[in-house]
């Protein structure tokens, strides 16, 4: 194979240790290489998509969702959403035009991936892990019991909301009887740091990474985050904690903005180191291969 002549860096992929893009200019088609240590292969479709969104070249999230049409989707659920801006949906004379007008649609009537998280009946039937797994566990590592372990579908807000309940649950505030009282020995951290995290998680992940799904685990001494997808290019750990983002998924975010789950005024992770680092703890943003990882 000769050697392309054009190399372009489009970004670190995140899938193994050592990759180098390059563009092959051949009419009328582009063809794209991945290079891995020593071999170089075509990159495939999905490598693709997900080179591109990390980019910011394009939004996953807009994608239609094969075999999905209106029929998937909650209308009553659409139509309490479309009433905070005062439009009746039985009023307009093509429902399916202001679906596609709004992203819920694309322009041949299939659901978009944004669409369909947020206001499908049931997403899981079409995108199997776009869900939270959460698992509770004694000590300090995978090794210890299970305590609880939980797979929370549906919605996106029905997830947040879900999932926030789940951990408000297993999660014990310390204490010690005095004078017969029972008396809190530690301040724990208020609920809004929990829904930030969980709210993040399944805004921002990658969901072109279909085999894998946003993991929460707590542990005795900790709790962690997991989400499947790496950091956009100009986005680094440090600027996250100054409150810099990234509209990962575009349409997602606009969505759950207008539901009021999120401000996109940076405020949230600011917000969490500075919760932790009150109660002299230490947060742990990491980035691994194929997910950010963040714990407390």
């Amino acid at each position: 194979m000769k050697k392309p002549e054009h190399i372009q860096n489009l970004l670190d992929q995140g899938e193994n240790s050592s990759v180098e893009f390059k563009r092959q200019e051949v009419h009328p088609d582009t063809i794209y290489f991945i290079r891995i240590g020593s071999t170089t292969r075509t990159a495939t479709q999905g490598e693709l998509m997900r080179m591109f969104q990390h980019a910011g070249m394009f939004h996953y999230d807009l994608n239609p969702v094969e075999k999905t049409s209106i029929k998937d989707l909650n209308i009553p659920r659409i139509s309490s959403y479309f009433q905070r801006y005062n439009i009746d949906i039985d009023e307009e004379e093509n429902l399916e035009t202001l679906l596609k007008n709004t992203d819920i649609l694309t322009p041949e009537g299939n659901v978009t991936i944004g669409g369909l998280l947020v206001f499908g009946i049931h997403p899981q039937k079409f995108l199997m892990n776009a869900s939270v797994s959460y698992a509770h566990f004694t000590g300090t590592d995978v090794g210890g019991e299970l305590i609880d372990r939980q797979v929370i579908e549906g919605s996106l807000d029905f997830q947040i909301d879900t999932t926030l309940t789940v951990i408000r649950h297993n999660i014990k505030e310390p204490s010690t009887i005095e004078h017969a009282k029972r008396v809190t020995t530690s301040k724990m951290y208020p609920e809004k740091v929990f829904r930030e995290l969980i709210v993040n998680a399944c805004i921002h992940r990658n969901y072109a990474i279909h085999g894998a799904r946003i993991r929460i685990r707590q542990f005795a001494d900790r709790i962690e985050f997991i989400s499947p997808g790496r950091l956009p290019n100009t986005v680094t750990i440090e600027k996250l904690k100054s409150g810099v983002s990234y509209a990962v998924n575009p349409v997602i975010l606009k969505f759950m903005e207008n539901l009021r789950y999120i401000d996109k005024l940076g405020r949230g992770i600011p917000m969490v180191c500075l919760e932790v680092w009150k109660r002299q703890n230490s947060v742990q943003p990491r980035s691994l291969k194929k997910q950010a990882k963040s714990s407390r």
